[in-house]
């Protein structure tokens, strides 16, 4: 199923826009609750304005949760990104560090947003479970856990720890274009044969097909 995934998306990758290991840890924050597409629209004027952790660690509430609004839960998400830029320049010289145990202790930070950061930004293997890659990982009989971090650990048994982070691109764009949470679109899956889940949608290949969905997702 992984080589099929491979096949099926050549091309996957975070759909989160960024340049550097600060920008991808502050739109991953924000893509909490949010469309990596909302997200993308926001960060560019956000990333001007804020181009360094002391800019987040001095900035002014009101205008930073001003610029975020769009993302949803904007006041949460502006205190975690003002403690991140003061933890970042308190900690870590105003730079992101590399290590799961160091990223995980930062506000806004969970095992989610550091396997993101250290698989795109530091070429660090992680498996980053969203909704998306456990719904599949249950669905494709990898796991029966629904707990994000026994999910984590149950699929880095499976898999080699270099193909981590492009397994969980893969997964993620499959979930978004083909397996939705509610109506897969299992008569268009290139992975059916494999699936034993198929059937929990439709299975009529006409009908499926007006359930993919080609994005843009960012």
């Amino acid at each position: 199923m992984n080589r099929e995934l491979a096949q099926m998306y050549p091309n996957a990758h975070c759909e989160l826009d960024f340049t550097s290991p600060l920008e991808l840890l502050v739109a991953t924050i924000l893509s909490a609750q949010c469309t990596d597409r909302r997200v993308n629209a926001v960060t560019p004027t956000l990333f001007a304005r804020y181009p360094a952790a002391a800019d987040y660690a001095a900035a002014d509430r009101a205008e930073l949760e001003e610029l975020i609004r769009p993302t949803g839960f904007f006041r949460a998400k502006a205190g975690n990104l003002i403690g991140l830029g003061q933890e970042l320049c308190a900690r870590f010289g105003g730079e992101v560090p590399g290590r799961l145990a160091d990223l995980v202790s930062l506000p806004g930070v969970g095992r989610k947003t550091a396997n993101v950061v250290l698989g795109n930004a530091f070429g660090v293997p992680g498996i980053t479970v969203d909704t998306h890659f456990g719904r599949l990982a249950r669905r494709f009989g990898w796991t029966r856990a629904s707990d994000p971090v026994k999910v984590e650990h149950a699929i880095g048994d499976l898999f080699p720890p270099e193909d981590w982070t492009l397994l969980s691109h893969r997964m993620i764009w499959h979930g978004r274009r083909v397996c939705h949470a509610r109506r897969p679109a299992c008569g268009a899956c290139d992975l059916a044969r494999w699936c034993p889940s198929y059937g929990e949608g439709p299975t009529d290949e006409a009908a499926a097909r007006k359930l993919v969905r080609n994005g843009p997702f960012s």
